[in-house]
């Protein structure tokens, strides 16, 4: 070592070990980030998903992605994509598909492809969360009353009353 270089510097060819982006499907994950945590980071997958991935693939879930072999990352893809044959039906977001009846487990941008769709179709049938959607009010029963309001102000004013009520004692004093 030369004296330039501190002693608990990383060395060099560990950073040439790391993937700084791993691909799966149309997105990039953190490679620098652990295994667990990158996971979760994409569309269609939590915290308690990527550590059931991590452990059907057999990879440590706080090794960094980045640093594992490419064989243990081809494994957690390949999990990913066809996560619904390794957990129960009832853990997957996609039950029973409307259209084709299937039950699968849908991540990425493909999830807000079929989030989108499934609005359109609530819209075209004006059901009434597709009614709700339309006119942009909520949907899943919270209340309207005082919250999710737009324009204007909740509630009164007292500023603005006050100071009217100050202009008509001036005008009234002259």
């Amino acid at each position: 070592m030369s004296a330039e270089e501190p002693e608990d510097a990383p060395d060099a060819e560990d950073d040439d070990d790391l993937q700084y982006f791993v691909r799966i499907g149309q997105t990039d994950l953190d490679g620098t980030k652990s295994v667990e945590r990158s996971l979760s980071d994409m569309n269609g997958i939590g915290q308690r998903t990527a550590r059931l991935v991590a452990e059907a693939a057999g990879v440590d879930r706080t090794a960094t992605f980045g640093r594992l072999e490419q064989d243990d990352i081809d494994s957690v893809v390949d999990v990913v994509e066809n996560f619904s044959e390794h957990v129960p039906e009832w853990m997957v977001n996609r039950q029973k598909d409307f259209f084709t009846g299937e039950t699968a487990h849908i991540v990425g941008s493909d999830l807000n492809e079929k989030r989108r769709h499934d609005i359109n179709r609530m819209k075209m049938i004006d059901s009434y969360k597709g009614i709700r959607h339309k006119r942009g009010q909520k949907v899943r029963g919270q209340r309207t009353k005082s919250t999710g309001r737009t324009e204007g102000t909740i509630g009164v004013n007292v500023e603005e009353i006050r100071e009217e009520q100050a202009e008509e004692a001036a005008g009234e004093d002259e």
